[in-house]
């Protein structure tokens, strides 16, 4: 492994782009190459055909060679459409330039023109057709300020990006497509079935002061904004949500009215969800796929649709809390660690806190435990007792009596949080163990702040997870934040759960200095389709409620599976170079 930003240990750096077609759902197509080796410039020029002539690639990819590319993932991706060994080594300029200005504004975005400009070089060649004579000035601006042996991880990922959205998620393209067709009916069912519990609809209209009547009726305290007026915004009703079902009932009622468009939902022509899983975009450095083309991104009912193909299964594989034992290990609280490995840490911070007695157990001290788990989560997110007692439904005094407790039982932790905060502010950067940085400006948010080493180093073990599971062969259809949906044979699959679940073990190893996470997983074999728990009511409601074909409404062309329409810029996370 080369030190420092050292290229010394690379007998060749290929920059490298290629022109291709990439239809929403569709597995890439590629029509061109070109290619220049960095020290020498020597360039490579080849057309559609002749890149079908190319069993390997025209340049070496062994662990000697240095593959570089802007969004590398769409090039690895034309590696794998073209039957190509995946380069050893690759080093992605646009995850390095995520990683350097995380926190930052760019004014120009994190693409490839965003990129040159920051740097202070001419950005015409990276809107034209020569992205590499851009790469050729851009790689060298950047080289100095990257972290080469940690780079390389970053760009390891990228080829299980490639390899994940090559793969796609199964879908249930008949029932997409009725759900699609009468997508306007349901709606209407629905808020009619829904609403006889509420009364808060006028039409489609969601009156708040129906709203306000139904809480009191409910007994429900619910947040308000700073004029006094009750907080209606979306992140409320899924914070509230947590803890009232029928909050939960009615804001999937509110999603599938406004934000919810099935249309959307990109499916290739092999029934497959495809979306650019766009890594390092977020300020964590965690994947931010298009929420509504994405089958993980809009209401959790829609995953039912989510079903493998006859003779095949799909298995969905978790970290079991995950963000706790990211923080029980990096605190090295030992008081938590025990709480973690005891298989419940919420009943365990329960006893620890002398709050539920040794011998309780879920079933006899159930909704302590719940109030437990409720102040040990809102503590990762830098949560206060006013919001606290919002969330438990009980008075601000016993939210501070909980959030005393936490402090009490976990003491390395808070002193831990504490100096996170307090070493951001001072230095004004936080790290992950692999060097992903969050650059931090006088106006960060302490919460933020706090949570930041559990949701990046978390990401970091969802990345390494990635990589570790797809290099053996495991087939993943997509990340979920802490977790992977993986794809076999129906006679295989328990030994691909088993591959995955030390793949990910193997990972919160690695990123927790042997701490290792528990995880879990849920199989699913044709016919069965995969199905949420918190989406399992409101799917039945919506197969209840689906119109027959009499009265289905007409589909445009962007609601057909399959349709190839090629697109430049809305298929990607970037604008493609696609051939004229």
């Amino acid at each position: 492994m080369p030190r420092g930003n050292g290229l010394d240990a690379f007998r060749e750096v290929w920059l490298v782009s290629f022109e291709l077609l990439a239809p929403l759902g569709e597995r890439p197509d590629p029509v061109s190459l070109m290619a220049q080796e960095f020290r020498s410039g020597r360039t490579l020029r080849l057309r559609q055909e002749d890149l079908r002539g190319h069993r390997e690639p025209p340049y070496p990819v062994g662990p000697k060679s240095l593959f570089v590319a802007f969004e590398a993932s769409t090039e690895l991706g034309c590696h794998l459409a073209l039957g190509w060994t995946l380069p050893a080594r690759a080093l992605d300029l646009h995850a390095e330039f995520c990683c350097r200005t995380a926190g930052l504004s760019t004014l120009h975005g994190d693409g490839l023109v965003g990129a040159m400009l920051w740097h202070g070089l001419d950005a015409l060649d990276a809107v034209g057709k020569e992205p590499v004579r851009a790469l050729s000035r851009l790689f060298p601006a950047m080289l100095p300020e990257i972290d080469l042996p940690r780079a390389l991880l970053r760009g390891r990922y990228m080829g299980a990006v490639a390899r994940m959205e090559w793969a796609g998620v199964p879908i249930d393209v008949p029932t997409l497509s009725r759900i699609r067709r009468g997508w306007r009916i349901i709606q209407d069912r629905l808020v009619r079935d829904i609403d006889q519990r509420f009364g808060v609809f006028d039409g489609r209209q969601f009156r708040a002061d129906r709203w306000a009547d139904w809480l009191a009726r409910s007994g429900i305290p619910w947040p308000r904004s700073e004029s006094g007026e009750l907080a209606l915004d979306d992140e409320t009703f899924r914070e509230m949500s947590r803890t009232h079902p029928d909050v939960a009932l009615m804001r999937e009622l509110r999603v599938c009215l406004s934000q919810l468009r099935p249309s959307d939902l990109t499916v290739g022509a092999d029934g497959r969800n495809r979306v650019p899983l766009c890594p390092f975009r977020s300020k964590t450095g965690r994947n931010q796929p298009s929420t509504s083309r994405f089958i993980f991104g809009p209401a959790t009912w829609l995953r039912g649709l989510i079903r493998p193909e006859p003779g095949r299964a799909v298995a969905y594989a978790d970290w079991a809390q995950q963000e706790f034992g990211i923080a029980a290990a990096l605190s090295r609280d030992p008081a938590m660690k025990d709480a973690y490995q005891s298989g419940d840490p919420y009943l365990a911070f329960g006893r620890q806190a002398g709050q539920i007695p040794p011998d309780g157990t879920r079933r006899t001290h159930g909704p302590a435990r719940e109030l437990f788990k409720l102040c040990a989560l809102g503590v990762q997110f830098g949560m206060g007792e006013i919001t606290l007692a919002q969330r438990i439904g009980r008075p601000v005094a016993m939210a501070r009596t909980l959030l005393r407790l936490h402090r009490e039982t976990y003491p390395r932790f808070w002193a831990w949080s504490d100096g996170a905060g307090c070493y951001a502010l001072l230095m004004g950067q936080l790290h992950t163990v692999f060097g992903w940085t969050l650059h931090v400006g006088p106006g960060a948010n302490p919460r933020s702040l706090r949570n930041f080493p559990c949701q990046a180093n978390g990401a970091e073990m969802l990345r390494l997870a990635c990589c570790l599971a797809t290099e053996q062969g495991v087939t993943v259809c997509a990340p979920v934040h802490d977790a992977l949906l993986v794809e076999g044979p129906a006679d295989a699959i328990d030994e691909v759960v088993a591959r995955t679940r030390q793949a990910m073990a193997e990972a919160s190893e690695l990123v927790l200095s042997g701490f290792r996470l528990r995880t879990e997983a849920k199989v699913v074999r044709w016919p069965d389709r995969y199905m949420d728990d918190r989406g399992r009511e409101f799917w039945g409601r919506v197969m209840a409620l689906l119109p027959d074909g009499s009265e289905a409404g007409v589909v445009g062309p962007d609601a057909i599976p399959g349709s190839r329409t090629p697109v430049a810029a809305g298929g990607r996370c970037r604008p493609l170079w696609v051939a004229q």
